[in-house]
């Protein structure tokens, strides 16, 4: 359903969008298993970042990338490959940046999340998960 030939402005803003509302699951679940819970706040993102991924995956191959005429355990396999990838680069910018770099950790995650889901996320998602 994917025409290879769209315009990558198009499925970028749609990509963005399913981040937006991932990132939102993502950081609600953190605040709440870190504030509320009491979780250790690399253990909320561990598991914040898995309820986002899920809601990620579910939005980029039915929407953002229009991938549904593919095999979906080929994208479900790629996805976690990217996924877990991703959940090291950001864990590991977070504790870098609130450990090393004294910045409370909400902001910390925020800061890599951005830098992440832009960047190595979109290209994954795009070129290798949904392609």
């Amino acid at each position: 359903m994917n025409d290879s030939k769209e315009p990558l402005i198009g499925s970028f803003l749609r990509s963005q969008a399913a981040s937006f509302a991932a990132t939102m699951t993502d950081f609600l679940s953190f605040l709440f298993l870190t504030e509320i819970i009491g979780f250790w706040y690399i253990a909320s993102n561990v598991v914040s970042s898995v309820l986002g991924a899920i809601v990620s995956f579910t939005l980029g191959r039915n929407w953002a990338f229009k991938k549904t005429d593919v095999r979906k355990r080929g994208q479900i396999f790629r996805y976690a490959i990217t996924s877990l990838l991703s959940l090291l680069l950001n864990t590991a910018g977070l504790y870098v940046l609130t450990e090393w770099g004294g910045m409370h950790y909400f902001y910390s995650k925020v800061f890599v999340s951005f830098l992440i889901g832009v960047s190595f996320n979109f290209l994954m998602f795009r070129y290798f998960v949904f392609k």
